[in-house]
């Protein structure tokens, strides 16, 4: 597997890739995070492209996944106010809206470690019914933080996690 920058020529196929992720989310006890607001617009994935911040995961030739990283001091503003405690201030890395095609057997789990080669910080958070990312997340070695609240979107709370390589 390899990563690569987003092209907008790939847009189609990662706007087929969310879908797909929705579907899997209901269908795994997660039937609010992305489903009810059909997350992430199209909008915001051209978004991200443009800004270089969207990341695709290649196996065979095909996309096998889709995520957003961007690192940096105090990047995610989400991330001032938890209801725990970060493990640490400096620089860090997060990742958002990653997805997998469903075709590749740990296509995510690889982009999250190529996340963490990257910054070797990396924060992340998923919705309370997300339990196969909490379980991924804590394969990989992610210590669970705390609360925080996404206002951009829904307003609900995420479990905040975090890793310092």
């Amino acid at each position: 597997m390899e990563i690569r920058h987003t092209e907008r020529k790939d847009l189609d196929t990662v706007m087929e890739i969310y879908a797909h992720a929705r579907i899997f989310m209901r269908e795994h006890g997660n039937p609010n995070q992305w489903s009810a607001y059909g997350w992430p617009p199209k909008s915001l994935i051209e978004k991200d492209i443009a800004e270089k911040k969207s990341y695709v995961c290649i196996e065979e030739g095909e996309i096998a996944a889709v995520f957003f990283y961007d690192q940096g001091e105090r990047i995610e503003s989400t991330y001032n106010t938890i209801e725990g405690k970060w493990i640490g201030e400096e620089t860090y890395g997060v990742v958002h809206r990653i997805a997998s095609s469903g075709k590749y057997k740990g296509a995510g789990t690889f982009c999250i470690r190529w996340a963490i080669e990257q910054s070797g910080h990396l924060r992340m958070d998923t919705h309370r019914d997300n339990t196969v990312m909490q379980k991924c997340l804590e394969k990989i070695g992610f210590t669970y933080c705390g609360i925080i609240y996404i206002r951009e979107s829904d307003d609900n709370e995420r479990l905040a996690y975090e890793i310092i390589a």
